[in-house]
């Protein structure tokens, strides 16, 4: 004979005879399942239940990202069926089709969904939030408000930051609270926002989102929704909620618009609560190419000729958020063949590419960009990408690694290529290991593509050319600049995407002589710049004279160099 829920749970230390009596005599006064009202008193957990009923049942346990991607029986059943009876169809069988309920004992659920499939039913006991979250996710049209949404959250509840930890978990897990959430993201994702960045203060919560490298507010919930909404995001990325005082790390993988997007989430404390910044990164949304990326032909030629070498050091450096990375994956596409073996080491895995060894670090288990390094030259690879020299540690392997005979890429934070030569100096490198290995330095940014549906030509005053020297790029005696304006295409915004200004600093004997003598980054770079290379400025002025960006936005991202 089956145990009833209650022994097991106790038999499981989930819960003590005392909490079970006080269950037991609840029960006698509501109409309801003992497990419900458990649940209810906050005696036990949503998990909790399930175990126990799977365990009681024999039943298979199912998790949310078991669950399909696509709705089912979109034609046949009703939401708001699958809402009240608490299931989720997941898929036909040839012994039956398969079903999440929070519920296996709701018989007649069983009989209505067996009716509707004209099938047995083959029941997985689910986790109720799974479930509330799957409908939320795969059958909601996605048509409700923010402010119906906020509306539909009610003013009963405070959500108190010092909730019990089972309480905030049951909170993130109401319907209106997952709703606010995927809301927010897939509102993100429309506006092709990079990050999602959630700030609490004491007064308020901000939202908001960084579309084409700039920073923008969006509709907020109330402040008392700030604990339930950070749990929730933290439950989706298998965070501990109920460490609020150490950053931690995680990630999302979520299906937007039949669009798989992986989120990397951060959360750090603040004296507010955290603070959580979800990066947006979409596997199609990569397009790794030179010349999309805003290389000039002459400098992608550059470039390749420093990848096809066999041996040395590429570096890409800028600051965060430059388009470092989407350039070194740019070059490994470039280098990605089936006679070479390339493996990768980064913090994190950005975009997964076919034919290449990724490794992801993880700091806290001893796995660094060193001992990783360390451990795949045994691996026999060919190319070496490096998801940043943080350290002279790392940046000695990375050289040993060179002179031995592999092609390495790297990323650094400096604001221009020369600067790449002094920083690793100031590492502690010696200057002969860097002329030995160094075969090219790329400095980039990103500014922002102006909509060309809208953008308005104006002719550049006087001040501004004799400023900017512009008439050492044009010919003409009037030079056309443009201005952003806005329009439905753009979302009144002017812009649409992003694009790089680039330089290359090309290693020669002159270069490997100015760095043996230890010359400054300004001197390196004025005999680069007489040398022939085009600065970051000088591209961004270009690219703007063609009416691919403003002169603002050329000034706003090389003003700190």
């Amino acid at each position: 004979m089956a145990k009833r829920i209650g022994e097991l749970l106790v038999e499981l230390n989930l819960l003590d005879e005392t909490s079970l009596e006080r269950a037991l005599h609840a029960q006698k006064a509501h109409d309801e399942r003992l497990g419900t009202i458990l649940t209810k008193l906050g005696l036990i957990s949503d998990e909790d239940r399930a175990l126990a009923l799977s365990k009681q049942l024999a039943l298979p346990l199912i998790y949310e990202d078991a669950y399909p991607s696509k709705p089912l029986l979109t034609d046949t059943v009703s939401l708001p069926f699958l809402k009240e009876a608490k299931v989720v169809p997941l898929g036909d069988t040839d012994n039956g089709f398969e079903l999440a309920m929070a519920d296996p004992l709701d018989q007649y659920a069983i009989d209505a969904m067996a009716l509707l499939v004209n099938k047995p039913i083959l029941p997985f006991v689910a986790l109720e939030r799974d479930i509330d979250s799957a409908l939320e996710r795969l059958y909601s049209s996605g048509e409700s408000s923010f402010d119906e949404i906020i509306e539909d959250v009610g003013g009963n509840h405070l959500y108190d930051d010092n909730e019990d930890i089972e309480r905030l978990k049951d909170m993130a897990s109401e319907a209106p609270i997952i709703r606010l959430v995927n809301l927010i993201i897939s509102r993100a994702y429309e506006s092709n926002a990079s990050d999602i960045h959630i700030e609490p203060s004491e007064s308020r919560l901000r939202v908001r989102y960084r579309i084409d490298g700039v920073l923008r507010e969006t509709d907020s919930p109330p402040a008392k929704l700030a604990a339930a909404i950070i749990s929730r995001i933290k439950i989706m990325a298998h965070l501990n909620i109920a460490e609020r005082r150490l950053a931690q790390d995680g990630r999302i993988r979520l299906s937007i618009h039949d669009h798989d997007v992986d989120m990397r989430i951060s959360t750090v404390p603040t004296i507010n609560s955290e603070s959580v910044v979800m990066r947006l990164l979409e596997h199609t949304a990569i397009e790794l190419d030179f010349s999309a990326l805003g290389f000039s032909s002459q400098m992608e030629a550059s470039v390749k000729a420093a990848l096809d070498n066999r041996h040395g050091i590429l570096l890409v450096t800028g600051p965060t958020g430059s388009g470092k990375t989407t350039s070194l994956y740019t070059a490994l596409n470039h280098l990605n063949s089936t006679e070479r073996k390339i493996i990768t080491v980064e913090d994190p895995v950005e975009y997964q590419i076919e034919g290449i060894t990724q490794i992801q670090t993880k700091t806290d288990i001893g796995l660094t960009f060193a001992t990783i390094l360390r451990s795949i030259v045994r691996q026999d690879p060919d190319i070496i990408m490096i998801g940043e020299m943080r350290d002279l540690e790392t940046a000695e392997i990375a050289i040993q690694s060179a002179l031995t005979g592999h092609l390495v890429l790297s990323t650094l934070h400096t604001n221009d290529a020369a600067g790449a030569v002094t920083r690793l100096l100031d590492m502690g490198v010696e200057d002969y290991l860097l002329t030995s290995t160094i075969s090219g330095i790329l400095a980039q940014r990103l500014v922002r593509i102006l909509c060309k549906e809208c953008r308005s030509p104006y002719t550049a005053p006087q001040e501004l050319i004799n400023h900017l020297h512009l008439n050492d790029y044009a010919d003409e005696k009037e030079i056309t600049l443009y201005r952003a304006e806005g329009c439905e295409v753009c979302n009144q915004r002017g812009y649409i995407g992003r694009i790089g200004i680039l330089e290359f600093l090309e290693m020669n004997e002159t270069i490997r002589q100015q760095i043996l003598k230890h010359s400054d980054t300004a001197t390196l770079q004025k005999i680069a710049t007489r040398m022939g290379m085009t600065t970051l400025t000088e591209d961004g002025i270009r690219k703007a004279l063609a009416g691919i960006t403003t002169i603002e936005e050329v000034t706003r991202v090389t003003k700190s160099h």
